[in-house]
């Protein structure tokens, strides 16, 4: 995928961050634009270039997601049970106030725009108690963790893990 192919603002944040358009900056956006629920492990994300055909230095791919994270297009948050960081397409805009539900199974994520009203308010509440005790909070980050219905077990079929 070229990358004047890429969002106008997306081609201005990696001009802002000075980063590159290399082959690995292009493969890894293309990645995560062809499945926007796509919450891949720095391994994950290797092995789907390594099996596209592109091999790329484990440290080099390290910093190139680390960057596209400080540049706004991905976020990286914890991912406790394997103590790595799993990656994602960073939030709209619109939806960056909306709650996100994680599978613990495949650990895809959806935004659930739906409830960004409710979640809003709370947001606000949160933040003008923290600012009310003297704290400057930056973000309020809401997941809600379970297993998404591609992974439910049908009746007859054990559960996927």
């Amino acid at each position: 995928m070229p990358t004047d192919r890429l969002p106008p603002e997306w081609q201005a944040r990696l001009e802002r961050a000075g980063l590159r358009r290399t082959q690995a900056t292009r493969r890894v956006l293309e990645l995560f634009l062809r499945d926007c629920g796509w919450s891949p492990t720095h391994a994950e994300v290797d092995a789907a270039l390594q099996s596209g055909g592109l091999q790329v230095n484990r440290v080099t791919l390290y910093r190139l997601l680390d960057r596209l994270a400080a540049a706004g297009l991905l976020e990286r948050q914890p991912d406790d049970e394997s103590r790595s960081w799993r990656f994602h397409l960073a939030a709209s805009d619109a939806e960056a106030q909306a709650p996100r539900f994680e599978c613990d199974a495949c650990h895809r994520q959806f935004r659930i725009t739906e409830a960004s009203q409710s979640s809003r308010a709370a947001t606000h509440q949160l933040l003008d108690a923290l600012a009310h005790l003297g704290h400057h909070a930056q973000r309020v980050e809401l997941a809600i963790h379970g297993t998404c219905a591609g992974c439910q077990p049908s009746p007859d079929q054990p559960a996927r893990r």
